[in-house]
């Protein structure tokens, strides 16, 4: 009886969690992804401008994500940053992307890990492939990216506003210091 009684309560915690996760991102349908990328005019570097960072980068300062068009249809992917500060340690991942069939190159999975792809979202996409936003369907993480260090606040809060739009919580959205050039590191402690 007590089995029962355990396994009852475990499934109403699991509902409960379910309708909360949903109530978090206010019942938001899935991110839509734009029409169409050119994949060669959208690899290169982007700056991270802002955003709901994952736990890796947390404290990230000269954020910058390149991609490049790998063997087979990949798309190599170097993100580096430093870590707290302009002159922090230097920070590398380097995840594979691979395109999703039949969404006009606008939905990628990035493997950073085997043999997990995380869902990678190109919600918007400046016609001069100026600025991006990175989304995910579980509004957990997020970045707006461009090609340059900055953007006018102007555009800045525009994209911000995108990124609501999107069901996100966007108090959760932190702007990532850029300063270029860049400083020389700081010598690793010994």
């Amino acid at each position: 009886m007590k089995v029962h009684r355990v396994a009852r309560i475990v499934s109403s915690l699991a509902i409960a969690g379910v309708l909360a996760a949903c109530a978090d991102r206010g019942n938001a349908g899935p991110v839509e992804p734009v029409a169409h990328v050119d994949l060669e005019r959208f690899m290169g570097d982007w700056y991270v401008i802002a955003s709901i960072p994952t736990r890796f980068e947390r404290g990230a300062f000269n954020a910058v994500e390149t991609y490049s068009q790998g063997a087979a249809g990949r798309i190599d992917t170097v993100f580096r940053y430093r870590k707290d500060s302009f002159d922090g340690e230097l920070e590398t991942m380097t995840p594979t992307g691979f395109v999703r069939e039949g969404t006009g190159n606008a939905v990628l999975g990035m493997r950073f890990l085997w043999p997990v792809k995380a869902e990678y979202i190109i919600a918007s996409l400046a016609p001069d492939y100026s600025d991006t936003i990175v989304a995910r369907n579980k509004r957990d993480y997020v970045w707006i990216m461009a090609r340059t260090p900055t953007l006018p606040e102007a555009r800045y809060r525009q994209l911000v506003a995108e990124v609501e739009g999107m069901g996100y919580d966007i108090s959760r959205l932190r702007t990532v210091p850029q300063q270029w050039p860049e400083a020389a590191p700081r010598p690793a402690p010994r």
